[in-house]
């Protein structure tokens, strides 16, 4: 993120997508409290509870929310680390705009478990899917907190069949796939199928390309 704003420290500005957990602070002796004191001048944006995103210089003062892609890609950053994590199914296919409207879910692939976390800034959750991300096909793509890695339109469609009730959303799910079909590489879907064992999920693809 360019820039930053005036009294947050540097070691917030400079962390992946400049999002921070209280824990990993080591400007303050009290994080926590120095933290939600900066939230309180609207200089931070508190995502979900532990979790603080920079707000943008021109936005400071003025009413900012990032998108649930955004604030899962500064969690999945401030959590596992640049580069350790992916966002997955849903959010992949939303990035791709292969979903037009907002969802209330977003999904992220990390190497690790870790419970399903309610955003305090609106009525969403973010799912954690342990996966092995170096083997999982991405691409680098741009949220509005920064870039992260995303799931390719294949992979996405595979995730989106093998896991299609994600956040009962299964009507979305499959819209999402005849979206995202003429944009892949037929070959490279079953290279990942056989690769990530997905079979079961590439058929139900080939039944629905029909």
């Amino acid at each position: 993120m360019p820039g930053r704003n005036l009294g947050v420290p540097p070691e917030i500005a400079r962390a992946p997508l400049a999002t921070v957990r209280p824990r990993d602070v080591t400007t303050y002796a009290r994080p926590r409290k120095e933290l939600n004191r900066l939230e309180t001048k609207g200089l931070l944006h508190r995502l979900a509870e532990g979790f603080y995103t920079m707000v943008p210089p021109a936005r400071v003062g003025k009413h900012w929310l990032p998108t649930l892609e955004g604030a899962a890609a500064g969690i999945g950053a401030a959590e596992f680390g640049a580069g350790r994590y992916a966002l997955m199914h849903l959010t992949a296919a939303r990035l791709h705009q292969a979903i037009p409207r907002a969802v209330a879910v977003a999904v992220v692939a990390a190497s690790r478990r870790r419970e399903v976390l309610q955003l305090t800034d609106r009525p969403a959750t973010i799912r954690f899917l342990v996966r092995d991300v170096d083997a999982l096909h991405v691409e680098m793509m741009q949220t509005d907190l920064g870039g992260c890695l995303v799931t390719t339109p294949e992979q996405t469609v595979l995730d989106l069949a093998h896991l299609p009730k994600i956040g009962e959303l299964e009507a979305e799910a499959t819209a999402a796939i005849h979206a995202l079909l003429p944009r892949c590489d037929r070959d490279e879907m079953a290279e990942i199928a056989r690769t990530q064992r997905l079979g079961r999920a590439f058929d139900r693809v080939r039944k629905t390309a029909g």
